[in-house]
């Protein structure tokens, strides 16, 4: 069986292949500079596609693919688990939109295309929001005048899901527990990053918020601020509320701080005695260590804490930071050789750490792929 699972932003569109029970991946691969010229529009990107997999012997069309999963950024409350894409779903991922303007147009189009030109294809929609609709009321509740909520939906979602799902199935088969009494903090971090508190095999709750904007301190997105800030930038200092939005988005965060959101030229400004590299750095793990840590408060046990994303599988300096600045309260124990050596799923702490913590890669594409097989199988 294949899977073709596809990830359409503004401006890229990443594919990869799946192929069998076990989603072994077959081919990968990414179309850039969508929009640049009228002529490299969404169809244009699938005929790359499509191209690159004939190339390979892969597929003769599109159409020859068992299924094609859609990632989609935000599902709302009104899905909560992946679903077979219909007229009613896409419709409603439009309608969705307004939640997710910069993503859940380019999520759509796709499939739009798709359902067009093979209406015999099935496709499946797997939502970033979806792992995260486990989390009680009194956790996605803001404490605003609740008609915000009734009338608009105005909640924390959180996002990433599809990421600490595939990370809770890894952590449970590693740790050898079922899912269901999986208990971890799971730290996606890259340009973009969150945490969340799995409990039980569920998210109980998570960094990111109304938009990816709450939580963290990300590469250039501020994370949690002051409400009253923007207010007095649109008053006092006469921003605009798109000029207000770029800045909190695009401007903030690790560039705004030190002009640099690669952490990799972060860490080498920093070691190099830039002052604002190094504070940049130390706003960045003391905001992660207070999020997760807080959650450790509120968890029934735990079983591990896990790094991944782009920092957290490849900076050993950050994740041995991270580990070492916790209180020492919590009994972390990081080993300095495997930190160092960790490569794929690898545990990072000695044996006597009170609490494990790992290194687990994260496979966003995977988990759609079997996200995908398992709801065909149901159907």
């Amino acid at each position: 069986m294949k899977i073709l699972v596809l990830n359409a932003g503004s401006s890229s569109m990443k594919y990869s292949l799946f192929n069998g029970e076990d989603s072994h991946q077959i081919a990968h691969g990414l179309v850039e500079h969508i929009g640049e010229t009228p002529e490299r529009d969404v169809a244009f990107a699938l005929r790359q596609v499509e191209s690159e997999l004939q190339q390979q012997g892969l597929i003769e069309h599109l159409g020859d693919c068992d299924a094609v999963g859609h990632r989609v950024v935000h599902g709302g409350e009104d899905f909560q688990q992946p679903v077979i894409v219909t007229e009613s779903v896409m419709d409603t991922i439009d309608r969705l939109s307004e939640l997710a303007p910069l993503h859940n147009p380019a999520n759509l189009a796709p499939m739009r295309l798709l359902a067009e030109k093979h209406p015999g294809l099935v496709q499946t929609a797997v939502f970033d929001t979806a792992f995260h609709q486990s989390m009680p009321a009194y956790v996605y509740h803001y404490a605003i005048p609740k008609h915000l909520y009734d009338d608009h939906l105005i909640r924390r979602y959180g996002f990433h899901g599809t990421s600490h799902q595939y990370i809770a199935k890894r952590a449970a088969t590693l740790l050898g527990k079922p899912l269901n009494q999986l208990n971890i903090i799971s730290m996606h971090l890259g340009n973009g990053a969150s945490v969340c508190a799995i409990q039980y095999g569920k998210s109980m709750d998570t960094s990111m918020g109304f938009t990816p904007l709450e939580g963290l301190v990300m590469g250039t997105r501020c994370g949690d601020l002051d409400p009253s800030i923007p207010l007095y930038m649109m008053r006092e200092l006469g921003y605009t509320a798109e000029q207000v939005d770029h800045l909190l988005n695009k401007e903030s965060g690790l560039l705004g701080l030190a002009g640099q959101n690669d952490m990799r030229e972060l860490m080498q400004m920093a070691y190099a005695g830039d002052e604002n590299a190094g504070l940049a750095l130390k706003i960045f793990i003391y905001r992660l260590i207070k999020v997760a840590g807080s959650y450790m408060a509120i968890m029934d046990d735990l079983d591990a804490i896990v790094f991944t994303g782009g920092i957290g599988e490849h900076a050993d300096k950050i994740r041995y930071r991270v580990v070492n600045d916790f209180s020492k309260a919590f009994g972390f124990e990081i080993d300095p050789v495997a930190n160092v050596k960790a490569q794929g799923e690898s545990c990072i702490t000695r044996p006597t750490s009170r609490i494990p913590a790992w290194v687990i890669p994260t496979d966003e594409e995977k988990e759609i792929a079997q996200q995908t097989l398992a709801l065909l199988s149901d159907t």
